[in-house]
């Protein structure tokens, strides 16, 4: 016997599949939400990519930390005075200024990340993470081996305050100075490429490689380039570190 209600035995019962229905994305559907994500995207995407260049930037400006800090020890260490290593300024591989293009000097840290090992500055603070990556960083002008071993390491920040050869020092260079003579030298001479000087908070000691667009000489390759698009991080006299903006480096 069966109960009310329930089919007969076989037969199908009208009810059944009433409202099931085969569930699947239309062609304009999926037209749509492949049009949605890629608006998402698009707007998306610049947001992840200015994070990713602020962290760079921070971890560039930590490397510059770390060598202000390892300047600030050799200095105490040595009588007041900055070091003094031109010799290792022309004997590292390629020797002193091995290209014909701007800058016409040099002022690649390869030297000073030899020194400065001592003083807690190990090779990997003087190589920032994007340089390697970009142009700018890794230009003839911009990287500097430690040595001639092979996979030796680089260094890829630049110190236009020992950028000359020169015996004796010239007036703004800091080789063998005391701090007070080296900023004396540099307001002495009025140098507008060298810009106001009121202490060490004005001098720049270490900063990113750039190739500034508006100067004459520049590889045409390398115009308008730094590591970081738009500007460089830089470490001043002083020991603090920032980042400075630049319309003249905007790649």
């Amino acid at each position: 016997m069966r109960k009310f209600g329930s089919p007969p035995t076989g037969r199908k019962s009208l009810c059944q599949g009433r409202g099931e229905r085969l569930t699947a994305f239309t062609l304009i559907e999926l037209l749509v939400v492949i049009a949605i994500i890629a608006i998402l995207a698009a707007m998306l995407l610049p947001a992840f990519s200015g994070a990713k260049q602020r962290s760079q930037r921070a971890a560039c400006l930590s490397n510059l930390k770390q060598i202000a800090v390892a300047f600030a020890l050799y200095v105490d260490e040595h009588n007041e005075r900055f070091p003094d290593r031109r010799d290792l300024k022309s004997s590292l591989p390629g020797g002193y200024r091995p290209w014909t293009s701007w800058p016409p000097t040099d002022p690649r840290s390869g030297w000073a990340g030899v020194i400065m090992q001592d003083e807690g500055a190990s090779p990997a603070v003087w190589a920032c993470s994007r340089a390697a990556l970009v142009p700018a960083g890794t230009a003839v002008q911009t990287v500097q081996a430690f040595s001639s071993a092979t996979n030796a390491p680089v260094s890829r920040y630049w110190l236009w305050r020992f950028d000359h050869t020169d015996d004796p020092a010239i007036w703004k260079n800091f080789w063998g100075k005391t701090e007070p003579q080296a900023i004396a030298d540099l307001e002495s001479t009025n140098d507008p490429t060298v810009g106001v000087i009121t202490g060490p908070c004005d001098v720049e000691l270490a900063v990113d490689p750039y190739f500034p667009s508006t100067t004459p000489g520049v590889d045409p390759d390398l115009k308008g380039r730094t590591v970081h698009p738009g500007g460089r991080n830089r470490d001043l006299l002083d020991g603090h570190v920032e980042w400075l903006k630049d319309t003249r480096t905007p790649l």
